[in-house]
């Protein structure tokens, strides 16, 4: 089963342009972002989904330096960039990851690619964001090409069309659905990058436990700021909630 990691990637975004490649002791989030989906098991390729505007472009020649592959398509139309990417690159299997987290755990990523392998017979799609319970910025989907490929032939929501994967999760009818749950709730945690708080809070987590240990894991981030909670109050006041 080919398996893509296809990353979502765009420098326009409204609330804080230029987000993605905002560096942290000299590396942009999107190089730790790809550094730590290389360490994700089983997958052939990562694939950076961007777009054809050129603001784009320095995402393309980071892509270039790093040596990762990429894909220019549709700026409005994400879910036309993701199918047209995997079918460029012939996945049979799709991960779906936003560039705004640059925590992204591998060993997640990991965990639900092999329950969703495990178990392709039985679902189309496996993903730990249909019920709350990981650290917003840790949200992994996982799907087949055959459920991609329907939802960009029958999808006419312009929600469902930006956020790629809604018309599939919306229609537990049409597709095999499994929510990957954990048992305690860390959904407080907000690990994405959509204003500057939330990028103060995110240099002072890399810059705090990246530098001792480059291949942390969530619970590493949430020992951190459990032992100084103050931290928390940086970014509390935005909430982030799942497209359903």
């Amino acid at each position: 089963m080919r398996t893509i990691i296809i990353v979502q990637a765009r420098m326009g975004s409204t609330r804080l342009p230029g987000k993605i490649l905002k560096k942290v002791m000299n590396k942009s989030l999107l190089e730790y972002q790809i550094e730590r989906l290389n360490k994700v098991n089983n997958v052939n390729d990562i694939v950076v989904a961007t777009t054809i505007n050129r603001i784009d472009q320095p995402v393309v020649e980071l892509c270039e330096k790093l040596n990762c592959s990429y894909f220019r398509g549709s700026e409005d139309d994400v879910l036309l960039r993701y199918y047209e990417a995997a079918v460029k690159f012939r996945a049979e299997c799709i991960i779906r990851v936003n560039a705004d987290c640059p925590l992204i755990d591998p060993d997640i990523v990991s965990e639900i690619l092999g329950y969703y392998q495990s178990n392709c017979d039985k679902f189309d799609y496996v993903s730990n964001i249909l019920e709350k319970g990981y650290p917003v910025g840790l949200h992994t989907e996982v799907f087949s090409m055959e459920a991609l490929n329907e939802a960009n032939s029958n999808s006419n929501s312009l929600i469902e069309r930006e956020h790629v994967t809604p018309y599939i999760y919306r229609n537990p009818n049409i597709f095999r659905l499994f929510s990957y749950s954990i048992k305690k709730d860390f959904s407080k945690y907000r690990w994405t990058i959509d204003y500057p708080e939330d990028f103060e809070l995110i240099r002072i987590i890399l810059e705090n436990i990246y530098i001792n240990k480059q291949n942390f894991n969530m619970y590493d981030v949430i020992n951190f700021l459990e032992s100084n909670p103050e931290l928390l109050k940086i970014n509390v006041n935005f909430k982030k909630e799942q497209t359903l």
